[in-house]
């Protein structure tokens, strides 16, 4: 078996470097994620340090690690539960595709794009990224939160959306009819819907199949079962993450708790491979001409995923510092937005680089914002006491 003494070399270097990062933000008590994109944005395509060997695996293991952070967070709940969120987020899905898509549409014409230019946009402003915001979840121990299975329900409804919006796109970007599009759209969603009454209905007999006593066979297990889950949704144009998170919610009990144990320093590794790419195949002097724009969108889009948040976790009954942790987390974009330009081609070189930067942008300060804002609230409203500043930072 030939070995590329080159790949081992620099997949070493990454990381390396990605643990000295870890390290230096957790002893600042901040999210590591920020640091690991501007890393990837310097070892990257046109960084600082380009390391080409590596680039293969970065992109493999990229989507490992969003399968991976989705399946460990399925965990965290039962199907029961989670059914229940979502038919009470319903509204709250309607909320964040109106207030999300507009200024992305807004942008697209005015930056005189073609319409599926402007629909992807509107695309890219709605998504959030799952990869990034199931990590802030877990790194700043916010699972158990009042506000989190709202924060989890506008997520998961956003990829069931993309089943739909993804088809739609690709009809209009190769210039099909409506038909087309239309028939395209009604398979996506009706395979989604297929997947999601499945799940509740027969998805708990998946943990008597799959658990073992030894840790070995049960992590082979469940890891391969969701990778297949995972390719089955990506087939219908269904996010793998919406596949991997179903997979997690039908494990329960004993058997979800093992899978957690086993499963989380392969998710540790592979996360951080996923954070690193999000910059790696961005080319930094691409996104110079195009920051004034892009940080002008990325503000509109903060003000409105904060005001999807606060609507949805105030569903929850969450106060209003729960409100705040909902919108920031929520602001954070990374790779389904990163796809949807890629569907589209990158014949206009200006829907590319515009999205490479407002990418890159919110998925840094997505996660400061949700670290930080909430102790910035003021204290008040219900389950808290008027009149009082917090300095502290909930976490």
């Amino acid at each position: 078996m030939h070995v590329s003494v080159g790949f081992l070399l620099e997949l070493g270097v990454v990381l390396v470097v990605l643990s000295v990062l870890g390290a230096l933000a957790r002893r600042f008590a901040l999210s590591p994620v920020p640091l690991y994109l501007l890393a990837g944005l310097a070892v990257g395509e046109g960084g600082v340090a380009e390391l080409p060997e590596a680039a293969e695996f970065v992109e493999t293991g990229a989507t490992i690690g969003m399968v991976l952070l989705l399946l460990v967070l399925g965990l965290e709940f039962t199907i029961s539960e989670f059914s229940a969120s979502l038919r009470r987020h319903l509204p709250s899905a309607w909320v964040d595709l109106v207030l999300n898509a507009a200024p992305g549409a807004l942008a697209g014409w005015m930056l005189g794009l073609d319409a599926s230019g402007v629909l992807a946009l509107a695309g890219v402003t709605y998504i959030s990224s799952s990869g990034i915001v199931a990590r802030l979840l877990t790194d700043l121990r916010r699972l158990g939160n009042r506000e989190t299975p709202a924060v989890l329900s506008v997520l998961v409804l956003e990829d069931f959306a993309m089943a739909g919006f993804l088809p739609l796109l690709a009809v209009v970007a190769a210039g099909g009819d409506w038909a087309q599009a239309v028939l395209g759209v009604v398979l996506a969603v009706g395979a989604v819907v297929l997947a999601l009454v499945l799940s509740n209905r027969w998805g708990h007999q998946l943990g008597r199949v799959l658990t073992h006593p030894d840790d070995e066979p049960l992590l082979l297990r469940v890891l391969g079962v969701t990778l297949v889950v995972a390719a089955l949704a990506e087939a219908v144009h269904v996010s793998a993450a919406v596949g991997a998170f179903l997979v997690g919610l039908a494990l329960s009990g004993e058997a979800a708790q093992r899978a957690r144990e086993v499963l989380s320093p392969l998710r540790d590794l592979f996360a951080a491979i996923f954070f690193i790419a999000v910059g790696f195949f961005v080319e930094p002097e691409s996104l110079v001409p195009l920051l004034g724009p892009a940080l002008a969108l990325a503000a509109v889009s903060v003000v409105t995923k904060v005001a999807s948040g606060w609507y949805a976790a105030g569903r929850e009954g969450a106060a209003r510092r729960g409100r705040v942790r909902a919108g920031t987390a929520l602001v954070a974009h990374g790779e389904f937005s990163l796809v949807i330009v890629g569907l589209v081609g990158l014949s206009d070189g200006r829907l590319g680089a515009f999205v490479a930067a407002y990418v890159l942008i919110l998925a840094i300060a997505g996660p400061l914002l949700t670290r930080y804002a909430p102790g910035w609230v003021r204290v008040g409203g219900p389950g808290g006491p008027p009149g009082r500043r917090v300095a502290a930072v909930t976490a």
